[in-house]
């Protein structure tokens, strides 16, 4: 048997304690010193470790703790499927603006009135104006309850929000109203600035946003007016809305139209729609004219100036003898392409490069066009209403890529109808709607006086319609839209007086998209159809998912 003196060599890697001998083991006083210390070593270790454990167990109830009931969680807003707001012996604007205004991160509704008074205990006496007067009305989109509203000075002219976007001016709305121009707050409804109008310069939108022109660190504005011998454009500082400079006159004769196009090296061109076709005129030029000097910071594009006449400096972009629209196709590339309707076709160009990317030929065009993805290529296509006689139009889906027809559908066309729109989906496609009425449901050599049906496409069901009654009173404006990012399709619609003059009973309504698909009718189209029944149908529409572009 081993014996202790030989301890060392049963462990030979036993490490020896300095100043014992080799073959020397502790003595039993020395092994009882080390195990009481090694024992309270681990007995303080051990308090410290249940101190920390219980300490992060403490730390993670009282965040809990925290977040459950002190932190309240943030409430979603509650709807109201459907709301409406009536206003008596009142006359209403082609003007809906479509705005978060209380800062709840859901869209709310701007609108112009005329009438005697607003809310009950706001009149047009009590702003010391004339009566009646010009009241901007913002409701909330939640529930059609008012934010604020402002009175100002008749006749309303014009009005254009969404000016803050990108910018650093501290208003949003631009107002031109009896011989005055109005910036006001979106948030509050409060007057940021006034001015005169301009001279001799009676202007029309769209408001032209544009750098910052006077050095005040703020985004300006420019008008553009067109008389029957010339088309003036003349700089507002955004900041106080003063004008900068003199006013610089376009071009000799009138223009139709006009818009701002960025190009690819942002420099920025003033698009004139004339009897000849569609020109752009560089900013910096028209800066240089109104003010020397003020052109420096505006940036310049060899390309586009390679094609500028060296005389008056347009760039011709397309040729045509009967222009009647000219819209950005609204697009998140940069720059938007153009889409330009003439009397006898429909066409497409590059806002990159002004090449012509596509042509379709057809008779008159009923209304603007809208866009929408009906395939889902990522490019936005276009809907175009066709006038083909006898009372009848042909709403037409065109590729955004070929021009080529993807979807059409004849329909009766019904008097004041909006024209059409479209709400995009979380699966790349946009739900259509546009306004008229089945042939086959009445005579359609008689004009339509007051009927008036809404249809629902939905690009992977083309051979159905889902068709709704709407409301047959006359129609002032309509928008269809997202209240919330990504949620809650839904449209906004002015009805009231049929023209400007006459008072009457204006309402604003709002009612979500898929209110309506339960009493809704579906019809078949083609001689296919669907395979699926009308419950089906509606299901697909019931569980539709939206989504911003």
């Amino acid at each position: 048997m081993e014996t202790t003196d030989s301890a060392t060599e049963g462990d030979p890697l036993k490490r020896v304690e300095d100043g014992a001998g080799a073959g020397t083991p502790p003595s039993s006083t020395e092994l009882k010193k080390k195990s009481c210390k090694d024992a309270i070593g681990f007995s303080k270790l051990t308090h410290w470790r249940t101190a920390v454990f219980f300490l992060s167990l403490f730390l993670c109830l009282t965040i809990v703790f925290a977040f459950s009931f002190i932190i309240p969680c943030p409430v979603r807003p509650q709807y109201r499927v459907t709301w409406n707001r009536t206003f008596s012996e009142a006359a209403s604007y082609n003007f809906l603006a479509i705005e978060d205004m209380s800062k709840d991160k859901v869209m709310d509704v701007l609108f112009v009135l005329k009438n005697t008074e607003g809310s009950p205990n706001n009149t047009c006496a009590d702003a010391g104006l004339p009566s009646p007067c010009v009241f901007v009305i913002a409701v909330d989109g939640t529930d059609g309850e008012m934010l604020w509203e402002r009175a100002l000075d008749p006749e309303f002219h014009w009005a254009q929000c969404g000016l803050d976007k990108e910018t650093s001016r501290t208003w949003d709305c631009l107002l031109s109203h009896s011989d005055k121009l109005t910036a006001l707050d979106k948030y509050t409804g409060v007057l940021q600035w006034q001015q005169p109008q301009p001279p001799g310069l009676h202007s029309t939108v769209p408001v032209l946003s544009v750098p910052d022109l006077d050095g005040d660190k703020v985004s300006d504005v420019a008008l553009v007016a067109s008389e029957n011998t010339q088309t003036q454009l003349v700089f507002l500082s955004g900041k106080t809305g003063v004008q900068i400079g003199s006013a610089v006159t376009l071009d000799s004769t009138s223009t139709a139209n006009h818009l701002l196009h960025h190009t690819t090296e942002r420099s920025h061109y003033v698009l004139l729609q004339k009897d000849t076709g569609l020109y752009g005129l560089a900013l910096w030029r028209i800066a240089a004219q109104a003010k020397a000097g003020m052109e420096v910071g505006l940036k310049k594009d060899k390309h586009w100036e390679i094609n500028a006449s060296p005389t008056s400096g347009l760039v011709p972009i397309y040729e045509s003898d009967s222009l009647r629209q000219v819209l950005r196709t609204g697009e998140t590339k940069d720059p938007p392409n153009l889409l330009l309707v003439t009397g006898k076709e429909v066409a497409l160009v590059n806002g990159k490069n002004l090449q012509l990317l596509w042509i379709f030929n057809t008779s008159s065009v009923l209304s603007e066009p809208s866009f929408g993805h009906y395939n889902q290529d990522d490019l936005l296509d276009v809907v175009v209403e066709e006038d083909i006689g006898n009372n009848t139009k042909r709403v037409v889906i065109l590729d955004g890529k070929s021009g080529g027809v993807l979807w059409e559908v004849s329909l009766l066309a019904t008097p004041n109808s909006p024209k059409p729109a479209s709400i995009h989906t979380i699966n790349s496609f946009s739900i259509f709607m546009f306004w008229g009425m089945m042939p086959s449901e009445t005579n359609s050599s008689v004009p339509l006086t007051g009927e008036r049906r809404s249809y629902l496409l939905h690009p992977l069901y083309s051979k159905v319609l889902l068709e709704s009654t709407t409301s047959m009173d006359h129609i002032i404006t309509f928008k269809a839209t997202l209240l919330e990012r990504g949620r809650h399709a839904a449209y906004i619609m002015l009805t009231g007086p049929g023209t400007e003059e006459a008072q009457g009973t204006v309402v604003l309504s709002k009612r979500k998209l898929k209110q309506d698909v339960s009493y809704s009718t579906v019809l078949r189209i083609g001689t296919s159809g669907s395979s699926e029944t009308n419950e089906e149908i509606k299901e697909v529409f019931n569980r539709l998912r939206f989504s911003d572009w």
